[in-house]
């Protein structure tokens, strides 16, 4: 499996404001866009090939990939001018999925999940789609019978009495016949065909609990990534980047002696801080400032924006 489909047309509703000039994926962690942990983890785990939707800021993604590549792994960029939902999404690419087997990775998490266990699972069993799921998080939905490896429904959709007791990760492996299932031109999500595939015994689960996952929709998710972030040694496939996770900022910011930042905290290229500021749990974005005498509580101040005065729980 070489090819995998990165859902990036979102809104990102939940992130308001700071989705409002930006896509979701495109979200600064650490410095570095979100979507660029997914291709190093789609990379790591040997695909090499991606293709994005997109709708919501469009060019963000084309301005930041000038050459449609990322490293060394070519992107293929889908516009969606109306948003066509997660089954319309992978139509709307379905020739340049098929006819091999793809991935399919949603655009608002961040993990390190071993994708390779999802991978073999699904190779080894004859499922048309196979969900990589967790045992932990808010969002159980999930229904799995484990000794068959087989999803057997989704929040009780189809009244089996089982709510479920799974959370789903967002990634999951298909065959190319899972296109056959899906509405040809047509908005809609992929969740009435994942319970036909359960109707007919084709969707698969895998519980793969190692790594970390989150869903990086909220910022409260946000905030607590980085916090986390700053004392782990995640991720797992970027060996020779782990140590950039323990600073506090790009070496291109500008940092005034006195000011102190915390290791929750990152100063993002281009960014000032002037004197006697003093950040906790924030992420200062790149080219934005934050004046002397200033603090900042789990506050995000967004590209080229001036934070300045007592702030506490706000998106500047």
């Amino acid at each position: 499996m070489n090819k995998a489909f990165v859902l990036g047309a979102g809104l990102g509703s939940r992130l308001k404001k700071l989705t409002e000039k930006l896509p979701k994926p495109m979200i600064p962690v650490f410095g570095k866009p979100l979507i660029e942990y997914t291709f190093d983890h789609l990379n790591e785990s040997g695909i090499n090939q991606f293709i994005v939707n997109t709708h919501h800021c469009a060019k963000a993604y084309t301005n930041h990939f000038e050459n449609n590549h990322y490293k060394k792994t070519p992107i293929t960029f889908r516009h969606e001018p109306v948003l066509l939902d997660t089954g319309g999404g992978i139509d709307n690419v379905s020739e340049l999925l098929s006819p091999d087997p793809f991935l399919v990775y949603n655009g608002d998490i961040l993990t390190d999940l071993p994708i390779i266990n999802l991978l073999n699972h699904h190779i080894a069993n004859k499922n048309i789609v196979t969900l990589a799921l967790r045992t932990n998080g808010t969002g159980k939905h999930i229904a799995l019978n484990s000794n068959a490896g087989k999803v057997t429904d989704i929040k009780n959709l189809l009244n089996n009495g089982n709510i479920g007791n799974y959370q789903f990760t967002g990634i999951y492996a298909c065959n190319p016949q899972f296109l056959n299932y899906l509405q040809h031109k047509e908005k809609h999500s992929v969740i009435p065909v994942f319970l036909k595939l359960i109707q007919e015994k084709l969707l698969g689960g895998i519980v793969i609990d190692d790594g970390n996952w989150w869903d990086m929709g909220t910022r409260t998710n946000y905030l607590e990534a980085h916090q986390i972030l700053s004392e782990s040694k995640f991720p797992n496939y970027l060996t020779g980047d782990k140590s950039d996770f323990k600073k506090n900022h790009s070496k291109e910011s500008q940092i005034a002696p006195d000011a102190k930042i915390d290791k929750a905290s990152y100063i993002g290229k281009g960014a000032s801080i002037g004197s006697r500021a003093n950040i906790i749990n924030s992420i200062i974005w790149p080219n934005s400032k934050v004046t002397s005498d200033s603090q900042l509580v789990r506050c995000v101040v967004r590209h080229g924006q001036i934070a300045k005065g007592k702030l506490e729980n706000i998106d500047v």
